[in-house]
């Protein structure tokens, strides 16, 4: 008989999506979205769809594991619980907390997943990470304009005229955003799609755009130039807007053709847009990935900007939408006060930081929801960095490149098994997980792992409780504005701190309580040169999240795709694909939806498998937020 049980995603996606699973025998046999979501609305991404591959796959971790005399032997939980406590204690008192490292990633975003930081910081405190791989300039670019990164209300689009999708593209992240657009275009909104690569949201869209890698600044710029010299200027914007001269001389200081030109599109297509964006309201959606590139802050700052000066901001229907803050209904410090670190390393910089330390070595690197070696560009100098550690243990469940180098492997809870709230960060709805089947009897929830191990430690933050009771802990804010764990439980309900519309009444959590609009132009972060031609993007696909793949992973080389006219190599060519800092083989796709200084290959791969596009990508900061430039790395293209 199958029953049908409720659960969330809580992979790493915008949309957090309510899961019916039908469960027969006590095994997943099918996944469902929730009907009853408003958001999730009865269906799911193609990822998650899948995702049984994943839950069922016969390399599944099953029991703890630890790596002796050269290969790995299966343990129980107290053997492998005992040995890390031992571990863990010895380098905190021979070296001090800071040889310890503490790296959560978001491979799981439920708020529970925090514990790990109230252990480490029990334990220490210990060295963490600093900065953010995925939207850490985008983010600091909205803090420094707005005061906040957060987005108007999901269905706050039904009341925009233009909606403005510049670099984001909802078929392969988000797509749950969709039915909201279709709706909005039933109501008369037209809809616009910026991105170096013509995705399927163009064929959606009244007018598509195909700026040059990196130039997304310049595009905006143009498109303020072609308003101001129509009147397209809201004047009362001025009183809430600090810098307004000093961005208008910005935008005057070329003329629209010529920042068209910098973009690598037509003056009419920038004048299209901006009759588009200049019907009012008008809503910027922007992309994850524009924030992906040297001057990512800066092109998040010229988005906003855009959206002040012309009265965008504080109306139903408008604003600058990049990401909706996912914790900020929950208390993810479950009460407990934070402490400083004694130490931090930039993740985009990782390997090369970790490997710096010579006076003070981290020794035990703990990774819980991440696979930095995959993930981190430079992946080799990451793996090299890994390698020299004394200890590595890995909390996962699948092997990967970063499970690979691991000296202890504790095996935890998939999404299907999870207990867990969850935020969104393309919506404002949050939800519970719970478990839908029970997990393989060796694997363990996180938070009974840290219990563990503090009772061996003798820490106290984290001794007593069970699941339940840390969920009510997180809900604290919550439950005080009437929202209980009980309520979450019934279904799924919108954040009551999360505004429908921002900043209504122009004002703005800054220093001056006004926007900060940017005074400078960026450069572009990609120019394309004889010898490297291309910049490298690797971008989310629908076969996996991240590396975690939900179809097996093929053994043939990875597919890179590249436009027609921009190569001499025949479609289906085993090539090399180099860059400056390594090679993989590849074979050639041609695809003439691909800008032609763009090769466009999908993210997720191993290093192991040479599929990994972050092997050969350098570590490079972002201008802002601490973040990853992953998509200005010049490459290009010889025969094998």
């Amino acid at each position: 008989m199958i029953e049908i049980h409720r659960t969330t995603c809580s992979r790493d996606c915008p949309d957090a999506c309510s899961l019916d699973v039908e469960v027969e025998d006590g095994r997943a046999v099918a996944l469902h979205g929730a009907k009853e979501d408003p958001v999730t609305r009865g269906f799911i991404c193609e990822r998650t769809r899948r995702f049984l591959h994943r839950q069922n796959h016969p390399d599944r971790f099953r029991a703890p594991m630890i790596l002796r005399d050269g290969h790995r032997v299966t343990v129980s939980w107290d053997e492998a619980l005992d040995h890390v406590a031992k571990i863990l204690r010895e380098a905190v008192d021979r070296e001090g907390p800071e040889s310890v490292f503490h790296y959560r990633s978001g491979g799981s975003l439920g708020i529970l997943k925090h514990v790990s930081d109230v252990f480490f910081q029990d334990l220490g405190p210990v060295t963490v990470k600093r900065g953010d791989i995925c939207s850490g300039a985008g983010e600091a670019a909205q803090e420094m304009d707005f005061g906040i990164s957060e987005s108007h209300d999901l269905f706050d689009l039904l009341n925009s005229r233009c909606i403005v999708l510049w670099g984001k593209n909802p078929h392969t992240s988000g797509v749950h955003l969709i039915p909201v657009l279709k709706e909005a275009k039933k109501r008369g909104a037209r809809l616009v799609t910026i991105d170096p690569v013509r995705t399927k949201a163009a064929s959606l869209s009244d007018l598509y755009l195909q700026p040059r890698p990196g130039a997304d600044a310049a595009l905006a710029f143009g498109v303020a130039r072609v308003l101001l010299d129509a009147g397209g200027w809201d004047e009362e914007a001025r009183s809430y807007c600090e810098g307004w001269e000093g961005y208008r001389s910005l935008v005057e200081s070329r003329e629209a053709e010529t920042w068209a030109a910098e973009a690598g599109v037509s003056l009419e297509g920038v004048q299209s847009l901006a009759r588009l964006y200049g019907r009012g309201p008008s809503a910027l959606l922007v992309g994850w990935g524009l924030g992906r590139r040297r001057n990512g802050c800066a092109a998040v700052r010229a988005l906003d900007a855009l959206g002040a000066v012309t009265g965008n901001l504080g109306v139903p229907g408008g604003g600058v939408s990049f990401y909706f803050g996912r914790k900020s209904a929950f208390d993810a410090s479950f009460g407990i006060p934070a402490l400083e670190p004694p130490r931090t390393l930039s993740e985009p910089l990782l390997g090369r930081e970790l490997l710096a330390l010579d006076e003070r070595p981290v020794r035990v690197m703990w990774v819980t929801a991440g696979n930095p070696v995959s993930m981190l560009p430079e992946s080799e100098t990451v793996r090299r960095a890994l390698r020299s550690l004394k200890d590595l243990v890995v909390v996962d469940t699948h092997p990967n490149d970063t499970t690979d180098l691991a000296t202890v492997i504790l095996p935890t809870l998939t999404l299907l098994e999870d207990d867990d709230l969850l935020g969104a960060y393309g919506n404002h709805w949050l939800r519970v997980s719970r478990p839908a089947v029970a997990p393989p009897p060796g694997c363990r929830h996180e938070l009974w792992i840290f219990q563990e191990l503090s009772r061996r430690l003798g820490l106290p933050s984290l001794a007593e409780g069970d699941v339940r009771s840390w969920k009510r802990r997180a809900m604290s804010r919550l439950e005080r504005a009437g929202v209980t764990l009980e309520d979450l439980e019934a279904g799924p309900k919108r954040n009551p701190f999360a505004a429908e519309v921002l900043f209504e009444d122009h004002r703005f959590p800054t220093p001056s309580g006004r926007v900060r609009l940017i005074q400078s132009a960026p450069r572009p972060s990609f120019t394309p040169k004889e010898d490297w031609p291309f910049a490298l993007m690797a971008t989310s696909v629908p076969k996996c999240q991240s590396s975690q793949w939900s179809v097996p992973v093929p053994e043939e080389p990875a597919e890179v795709r590249i436009h027609p006219e921009a190569t001499a190599l025949a479609d289906g060519t085993h090539a090399v694909l180099e860059t400056a800092h390594g090679f993989l083989e590849v074979t050639v796709r041609h695809d003439p939806r691909v800008h032609a200084h763009v090769i466009l290959m999908g993210k997720g791969g191993m290093v192991r498998d040479r599929r990994c596009a972050n092997a050969v990508v350098a570590a490079t900061l972002t201008d802002g937020g601490e973040g990853a430039a992953y998509y200005d790395e010049a490459c290009r293209l010889k025969p094998l």
